[in-house]
């Protein structure tokens, strides 16, 4: 997949625009669909996205992600994709909707098709929709695919509502909405090593601060280090129990692995949660608590 930053004449495209954060289940099938119609016509695919979101430049603040560009953009290229524009926002923001799409995409892409979620709005003000490039097919010369909302349980997928449920601690229905397990990646780093000294020695990583919050507390996990995976569990949180601390971080409890990984980086995947963090009144209870975690996911892991 080839990527560039900023528009340029690749013509004849298969475009799917939005932003694409968690690429989950609804925004696979809009991208797939411009993949689908790429094939079916002997064109190249294409994804329109942006490096940051849109909700940064209309609220002036920063907003967390699902997934890091990085991530983004290696699930995009899993989907089929030729080429994929990586746009600064800003940049297009002020721009009035019908010029965008001729001065802009017409111009340099010449696109045969374009694809977009139900609620896709673009150029200043948001004044561009679904309806607005239905109503410049003919004069623009391709064919605008609009798809519907994608459910599950009756509930509209999105990344919104991924990031509610992360909120809450919900991982199982995250997951599901996702098409895939919701993870962060990050170095490992020294803790205080009290896990050590109670018998459950552990990785730690501390929380992307860009990344969409999850609720603290205790997780059944996958653990990615280099081409291997393994299963464990993580604690989220402060560490009430040890630490006056307000900086959360992720340890790990890596099942079957005793290597030092320090300053390396891990993938930790968040499978299902085992129950909320607790301060406990003493180290020893603390332990007891965390024999019952291991060995109940222990026992789901095998299964």
């Amino acid at each position: 997949m080839e990527i560039h930053t900023e528009f340029r004449e690749i013509k004849n495209l298969a475009a799917a625009s939005g932003f694409f954060d968690g690429v989950h289940l609804a925004h696979q099938k809009v991208i797939s669909k411009a993949v689908e119609f790429s094939k079916e016509n002997d064109l190249k695919s294409a994804v329109i996205t942006f490096k940051s979101s849109p909700a940064e430049y209309f609220n002036n603040t920063a907003s967390k992600t699902i997934l890091t560009l990085e991530d983004r953009l290696k699930f995009i290229e899993e989907l089929g994709v030729d080429y994929t524009f990586i746009i600064d926002f800003k940049e297009i923001a002020n721009i009035e909707a019908y010029d965008y799409i001729k001065n802009i995409i017409v111009k340099n892409l010449l696109p045969k098709a374009i694809v977009t979620g139900f609620n896709h709005s673009f150029g200043f003000n948001k004044s561009g929709s679904g309806l607005l490039l239905k109503n410049l097919e003919n004069e623009f010369g391709f064919k605008y695919f609009e798809i519907l909302p994608e459910t599950l349980d009756e509930e509209v997928i999105s990344s919104t509502a991924i990031k509610k449920y992360l909120s809450e601690g919900n991982i199982t229905k995250a997951n599901k909405m996702l098409g895939k397990r919701f993870f962060v990646k990050n170095k490992v780093i020294k803790g205080q090593q009290i896990g050590r000294t109670i018998g459950f020695k552990t990785a730690n990583i501390l929380y992307p601060e860009t990344i969409a919050d999850v609720k603290n507390g205790v997780y059944g996990a996958n653990i990615i280090y280099g081409k291997e995976k393994f299963r464990g569990i993580l604690n989220l949180g402060v560490k009430p129990t040890v630490t006056n601390s307000n900086k959360r971080l992720l340890e790990v409890n890596i099942f079957n692995f005793d290597k030092d990984i320090y300053g390396e980086d891990i993938v930790v995947e968040f499978e299902q949660k085992i129950r909320d963090e607790k301060k406990f009144s003493s180290i020893d209870e603390l332990k007891i608590q965390i024999e019952k975690d291991v060995n109940y996911w222990r026992e789901r892991s095998n299964a």
